[in-house]
């Protein structure tokens, strides 16, 4: 595929902007009611009003923070902080005789990896990315850093991104709005094309905010990148590259076939969400007028209901109050039972909550939690994941690795010569919500030693220790060079059997002994 010029680019950009629109709704209730402090519609963005107030028509923070806790438990569960959450294996491409090295230099390179990440703002990209990823589409954006930050993360808010599925349902095209300011520009992209106009923008208003787009699109026939910077006002293309590998990952919590953009539990969930939110604002209005009070006044005249405001503190001039002999001022008897909308309430929060997996084990609390507990937790929400946990590692974990590995390469950090596709380098995880099924095979290999250890010499004879050790090992994703080589446990079961022998020969009652014990 040729270049495109800076039209084409616009087109597609356009094109691709116009066909999101038909989500635009659907994503917009859930930001509004339930992420709302990510909320980027409703023109808040085009108004550049960062300092609004998002949050005037939420009645309810059920959904709020049953989304935060979902996307904490995500995290947590795949990719929780200050530990390694997957690890680098070699392929069925590589030759059995090059493993064990291959496996070595790939142990290095992940401890490297991890190093790196925990000096960046990977944690921190990464829950703003799930907590998109709960409405349906998360973006995040990876680029090279400097010698202090080599790997730079930005969770991009979906509503600046529009995207282009290729072949397979892989997203090859992404488009992202971009403000940014003049005279950031050049520190932003050193490879900047500064025209004339620009060069104006940058010497007399260095502060103003540009709207640009940047797009990347995928070259099918030389499987490249051509990365592209427009400013569309000018229709100017201020940076172009050539490119092997995508700085977007995007992800899709769900998809239905024949649609590009994903679908999360809180699309399943916005229409209580939003019945929610309106029972508590009806509550709220019905508690304030039983507050305040509503009072009919007698008046003699003829009654005009156009005058007339149901609000707190009013007094609504009526011809009589109970017939002649009535109150000059009555009270204007309430509406509404409180009962039957708690009962409505509870209901809905308690599919809310249900929806975001958050209601089948006790809530968590400031006291500690046995391991057996925190192992059920993760294992329920890796149930209840379903098909979402295997996009969640094609989408996200593996691409995400394979881009950290290509800029770690280009900084200089690595050498990597091979692809992770999973035939020459595979991304095995290791997080807590991955391991939580391997955790089943653990505990029905230790109930079947202690079956087998209860039948005595012959049971004990039949297991094999040092195989069950690496199985265990394996499932629990303990790093293998933590465990004894077989000449090394050969060596030591050598040693341990001569000290036996030799104790007990020690132990043996010599003729000496025996005679002066007698005597």
């Amino acid at each position: 595929m040729p270049k495109l010029n800076v039209k084409e680019v616009m087109q597609r950009e356009a094109k691709a902007q116009a066909r999101k629109e038909e989500w635009r709704s659907i994503y917009e209730d859930c930001y509004e009611f339930a992420l709302p402090q990510r909320n980027l519609y409703n023109g808040y963005y085009e108004g550049k009003t960062p300092g609004k107030n998002k949050t005037q028509r939420v009645f309810d923070s059920t959904a709020v923070s049953a989304t935060k806790r979902f996307a904490n438990r995500l995290q947590s569960g795949l990719f929780p902080p200050m530990r390694q959450w997957c690890r680098l294996e070699p392929g069925s491409a590589v030759p059995e005789q090059e493993r064990d090295r291959a496996q070595e230099i790939f142990d290095a390179y992940n401890d490297i990896m991890f190093d790196q990440l925990r000096q960046t703002s990977f944690d921190l990209a990464m829950g703003e990315f799930l907590l998109d990823l709960c409405v349906g589409t998360a973006v995040m954006m990876i680029t090279p850093g400097d010698e202090v930050t080599p790997v730079r993360f930005l969770a991009v808010p979906q509503y600046l991104v529009a995207i282009e599925e290729g072949a397979n349902g892989v997203v090859d095209n992404v488009y992202r709005k971009l403000r940014i300011k003049a005279e950031a520009i050049q520190r932003e992209f050193p490879d900047v094309n500064v025209t004339p106009e620009l060069q104006t923008c940058i010497d007399d208003k260095p502060d103003e905010e540009l709207d640009l787009f940047d797009a990347i699109i995928f070259d099918q026939q030389t499987g490249r990148y051509h990365y592209h910077v427009v400013w569309p006002y000018k229709q100017q293309e201020l940076v172009y590259r050539e490119m092997d590998s995508s700085p977007f990952i995007v992800a899709r919590f769900s998809k239905t076939a024949g649609e590009v953009y994903g679908r999360g539990p809180l699309i399943d969930a916005i229409a209580d969400i939003k019945t929610l939110n309106k029972t508590k604002e009806l509550i709220l209005k019905n508690a304030s007028l039983a507050i305040s009070g509503v009072f009919l006044a007698a008046d003699d005249g003829v009654l005009n209901p156009q005058n007339i405001k149901i609000q707190p503190g009013a007094i609504i001039p009526v011809a009589r109050n109970g017939g002649p002999q009535g109150a000059s001022l009555a009270p204007l008897p309430r509406a509404g039972d409180f009962n039957t909308s708690q009962i409505v309430i509870q209901d809905l929060t308690m599919n809310i909550k249900k929806i975001l997996m958050d209601d089948s084990l006790p809530q968590d609390t400031m006291s500690a939690r046995s391991a057996t507990e925190i192992a059920a937790r993760q294992r329920e929400l890796a149930t209840n994941l379903g098909s979402a946990f295997g996009r969640l590692m094609t989408e996200i974990m593996i691409p995400l690795v394979s881009r950290i590995l290509f800029v770690l390469d280009r900084q200089g950090f690595i050498r990597m010569p091979l692809k992770v596709n999973g035939v020459q380098v595979k991304v095995t995880p290791v997080s807590p919500l991955a391991e939580a099924p391997k955790m089943e095979e653990v505990n029905q290999i230790i109930n079947f030693m202690q079956i087998a250890n209860s039948l005595g010499p012959g049971g004990q004879t039949a297991l094999n220790i040092s195989e069950i050790v690496d199985f265990i090992a394996e499932k629990m994703g303990i790093d293998m060079r933590l465990l004894n080589t077989p000449d090394e446990r050969e060596a030591l079961m050598q040693q341990m059997q001569q000290q036996m022998a030799a104790e007990q020969q020690g132990e043996m009652p010599t003729d000496e002994t025996v005679a002066g014990a007698l005597q």
